[in-house]
């Protein structure tokens, strides 16, 4: 999500949350400042065999460093499984960061750019996670459009580690978000999203999900979101919601 409040060129000092949605937008955290995107997810998996129930506390820490340029972790403190794959346990850290390099100018035709490189460090143990490494970088787009909608949109590669055997397979994603601020306070936004198979029996899939933002405090965000898979291996639905905290400057 790019944005939600009075203005997307008037963020530095307001919320600028990447949650509930998939798709990342090119605006950062504004420099010396802490933001911390925390929630929990609940998916449920029913195709091919038993399913799968999955629930998860989710956290997102950003901390700005310079104007356009951010570090950040991403990560799962708790995962409980129930189904064919029974577990409890802590899931995968990401290290990431994300850096705009050009900004949306007044012709609102023409985007804001960015890049977003990953590192998952395998700090879950299967079958919450793989145990193996994964690479991948994102391209950022972002659109702020008239009337008060935004576009996001995602393009990128991930090496995603395979543990039987060892090796490594790539997986396109490709993703859109398309935002409409509703007041000044609430935003919402529905999106679509593709990813190519991430192990050799999975499948590709398209995802389909919509959700809200709502603005307690500039520092203080609000969000819910819940989705399906629309083709391929996913998730019969799924539920998102959580809390942005922005500390610092």
């Amino acid at each position: 999500m790019a944005w939600v409040g009075p203005s997307p060129r008037a963020a530095d000092d307001t919320v600028i949350t990447d949650r509930p949605d998939l798709t990342n937008g090119t605006l950062t955290v504004a420099p010396g400042a802490l933001q911390i995107e925390t929630g929990v997810e609940y998916q449920h998996v029913s195709q091919a065999g038993p399913a799968l129930r999955r629930f998860a506390l989710q956290n997102t820490v950003r901390v700005g460093v310079t104007k356009g340029f951010e570090v950040r972790v991403d990560g799962e403190p708790f995962v409980r499984m129930r189904g064919a794959d029974d577990d409890t346990g802590t899931g995968d850290e990401t290290l990431g960061l994300k850096y705009r390099f050009l900004d949306q100018p007044e012709a609102w035709w023409w985007p804001s750019l960015g890049v977003q490189p990953s590192l998952k460090l395998p700090t879950a143990p299967q079958p919450i996670g793989t145990g193996r490494v994964d690479l991948g970088a994102l391209a950022l787009v972002s659109w702020v459009f008239p009337v008060d909608l935004s576009l996001d949109v995602n393009a990128g590669l991930n090496a995603i580690g395979q543990p039987h055997p060892k090796s490594y397979l790539m997986q396109a994603v490709v993703s859109g978000s398309f935002a409409q601020q509703i007041t000044e306070r609430f935003s919402t936004y529905v999106e679509l999203a593709y990813k190519s198979r991430g192990s050799p029996e999975d499948r590709n899939t398209i995802l389909l999900d919509t959700g809200f933002i709502f603005l307690l405090r500039r520092w203080l965000a609000l969000d819910a979101a819940v989705g399906t898979v629309l083709a391929g291996r996913g998730p019969d639905y799924v539920f998102r919601t959580g809390l942005t905290v922005r500390l610092g400057r």
